[in-house]
């Protein structure tokens, strides 16, 4: 934990004069994934990531799979689903991170996590479409709370140059949980009934509290900086008057830091197009290449793929590539893929003869290059957003950052359909490819960063 303790310095005790040449500073190299996993504290939240994701997964997929076959759901209650699991999280993720800079940070995460243990075995006595909605609201309202959470944890927990391995290790687990927990929930719904799922959710909820609570987690703060002092001065008002004071410091810092307003608004462009990309692949196999439900099938596993991969070779080959050099590349590969996708048809026109595999190949390539890409903002990011904010102020810019993240989602969710009807998929496809140049641009423009310390 020690570690993680970096204070920012006084600007007067280490000014020097005029005259004076700087000391340069000698490169620190990024600590690996095995290194950051021989850190204690990360490696218990590692295996709390793992057992509370692959739980969330097993129930998630087993309630899609209840409503689908045996409520005979419509798509647009399916989709409703999401929306319901997601929505909390973008409209509380603003005001969460005011209550999680003030909580005691492992009190906050452990309760989380046993409370939505509670709240999964609800699960058990639901019958109906919006009984599963209610539920899974109830328990992404508490989620709300724990992701930034443990965004703080991570940050206090792992040294500054161990930041982009330790959100890659976590990363990982989500996207291989996405990989495998369908076809696992799926087995286990067919042999045990959907029950035996909500129960092993419950229990890894438990299991993860219980790991956390077995931690202990020190958030150093830094009473010199410009936050702290903010905050300080919100101790006199009223309850809610310091709630909206606290999320007038974290908005005000955000906007007021160009690598973090950028890097924020690049998640939130990449989570618009997965959530515009996620319903219409489906249609487009169908529709555009006319291929059947396995092509389906690949192209959705190739974004499993190219997410997976691309955390684990960017981890080891960019580690000396600037984490907004990193975003840059990756809006823009996210932009090739979805161009990519609006194209392919396009070869059946010019290659005659090979009419359905070129676009089947092409089609494909842009899935795990879409996914790839992704991987190449998410994790240096979150690793920015650590290494810019101030300790006093991780859990409300944590938490803006989730709420504009999934915000983005449900929006490409809800909007998807409507443009592909006014359109078609395609145009939606080279919509989201328009709007990822514009923003390359105006980052470049706008939002580049100024050379500075990172805070702590």
């Amino acid at each position: 934990m020690s570690e993680a303790a970096f204070n920012e310095l006084d600007p007067e005790l280490i000014a020097a004069p005029a005259e004076a040449a700087p000391v340069p500073v000698p490169a620190v190299e990024q600590l690996s994934m095995a290194e950051v996993l021989r850190v204690p504290t990360l490696r218990r939240l590692w295996y709390a990531q793992i057992v509370s994701v692959f739980g969330d997964f097993l129930a998630l997929f087993a309630v899609i799979d209840i409503i689908t076959f045996q409520l005979h759901a419509t798509p647009q209650q399916v989709t409703g689903l999401n929306v319901a699991y997601l929505l909390p999280i973008a409209v509380l993720g603003v005001i969460s991170g005011v209550f999680v800079d003030r909580w005691p940070l492992k009190l906050t995460m452990v309760g989380s996590d046993f409370t939505r243990a509670a709240l999964c075995l609800l699960l058990f006595f639901v019958h109906s479409i919006w009984g599963f909605y209610a539920v899974m609201a109830a328990i992404s309202i508490f989620s709300s709370f724990f992701s930034p959470a443990q965004g703080v944890a991570i940050r206090s927990a792992v040294p500054f140059h161990g930041l982009r391995s330790a959100n890659a290790l976590m990363q990982q687990v989500m996207f291989i949980m996405r990989i495998i927990g369908g076809p696992i929930a799926i087995i286990i719904v067919n042999t045990f009934k959907a029950r035996a799922c909500y129960g092993l959710d419950a229990v890894s909820f438990l299991a993860s509290g219980s790991l956390i609570a077995s931690l202990t987690l020190i958030v150093p703060r830094n009473p010199h900086t410009e936050a702290a002092a903010e905050i300080q001065k919100t101790s006199q008002a009223s309850a809610i008057g310091r709630i909206f004071m606290d999320m007038k410091v974290g908005g005000s810092f955000i906007l007021h830091h160009a690598a973090l307003l950028f890097v924020i608004v690049a998640l939130a462009a990449g989570m618009f197009v997965l959530g515009c990309f996620g319903p219409l692949i489906a249609v487009y196999v169908r529709d555009t290449l006319h291929a059947p439900s396995t092509i389906f099938a690949v192209t959705s596993a190739a974004i499993g793929i190219g997410l997976l991969g691309g955390v684990n070779i960017l981890n080891v080959f960019a580690k000396r590539i600037p984490n907004t050099t990193q975003v840059y590349l990756g809006l823009g590969g996210i932009a090739l893929g979805t161009a990519l996708l609006a194209a392919a048809p396009l070869a059946a026109i010019t290659l005659p003869l090979l009419h359905t595999t070129v676009p089947v190949i092409i089609t494909v390539f842009g899935c795990f290059l879409i996914g790839f890409a992704c991987a190449g903002i998410i994790v240096p990011s979150q690793t920015l957003i650590q290494e810019e904010t101030p300790a006093e102020l991780m859990g409300r810019v944590g938490s803006t950052t989730m709420s504009a993240v999934f915000g983005a989602q449900i929006l490409g969710l809800l909007l998807s359909g409507i443009l592909a009807d006014h359109t078609s998929v395609r145009s939606v496809f080279a919509i989201c490819t328009a709007m990822l140049a514009v923003l390359i641009v105006a980052g470049k423009l706008w939002m580049e960063p100024e050379d500075h310390p990172a805070l702590a």
